[in-house]
């Protein structure tokens, strides 16, 4: 147990609490402590008779069962490993545009109704994200295949296409996903547009960047790094430099 809870504590704070409620919420609906039917997000619950609650516990709630407990497992690893790695990588010391990232993630999907369970979308618009920031690290995928990261979340819905039998979720966490990436970086430092994102000064205060730290997996590209410097005075600091597979 406490191998168990050293492990936990070394994940990354805001991807910790993620993690965790992704899997005290499914085990509530699990042991029926709490009826799933109040932890899905149904538009006219939500709207009209304002269970404010829904959209939250939508994202950390999945069914586990026989013909879901795999997918939900599988997905929790990309979770784990996809925040982590992002959160301690490119957001490496800074927690607040990491949680401002998720919040307009978040605020898109929710916005978007695309369903009940807002898991699946989340977790994919996080790899998008993390891919196009490590667009040309080498990946490795299941039987050995193995390409660039820029491949990878088309790689991920395919596989959730056979295990789960639809890439409704998995689409729109990869277009939320591009939504943020093209706003942040591509459209305000590649093309020269007006930057529309920008994290809020509350969050700044309530999770004060910081220095050092873990070092990152991947060097974001150029244009990544040049908008990160360029608002360093709005209490950002600079991407890390990482490394690539292979490297020593």
């Amino acid at each position: 147990m406490s191998d168990l809870g050293d492990w936990f504590r070394s994940i990354p704070f805001i991807t910790r609490y993620w993690f965790a409620g992704s899997i005290a919420v499914p085990l509530l609906g699990k042991l029926g402590l709490i009826n799933p039917m109040y932890l899905i997000l149904w538009p006219e619950y939500f709207l009209h008779k304002f269970q404010i609650w829904r959209p939250i516990t939508a994202t950390f709630y999945f069914p586990v069962g026989p013909g879901s407990g795999f997918l939900y497992l599988v997905n929790l690893y990309f979770l784990y490993q996809y925040s982590t790695r992002l959160e301690t990588g490119a957001f490496d010391g800074r927690p607040a545009d990491y949680l401002f990232m998720l919040l307009f993630n978040w605020t898109c999907i929710v916005v978007s109704f695309i369903g009940p369970l807002l898991m699946i979308p989340m977790i994919m618009s996080v790899m998008y994200v993390w891919s196009q920031l490590n667009r040309d690290m080498i990946v490795s995928f299941w039987f050995g295949t193995r390409f660039k990261a820029c491949y990878l979340p088309w790689v991920i819905l395919g596989f959730n296409y056979i295990i789960g039998g639809s890439i409704v979720n998995e689409l729109i966490g990869n277009l939320v996903g591009h939504l943020y990436f093209f706003l942040m970086f591509k459209y305000p430092v590649d093309l020269g547009g007006q930057n529309f994102l920008s994290t809020p000064q509350f969050l700044y205060r309530w999770f004060p960047s910081r220095r050092g730290g873990i070092s990152g997996f991947g060097v974001p590209p150029a244009s990544a790094r040049r908008a990160a410097e360029d608002q360093a005075g709005g209490g950002r600091h600079n991407w890390g430099q990482g490394f690539r597979l292979g490297e020593q």
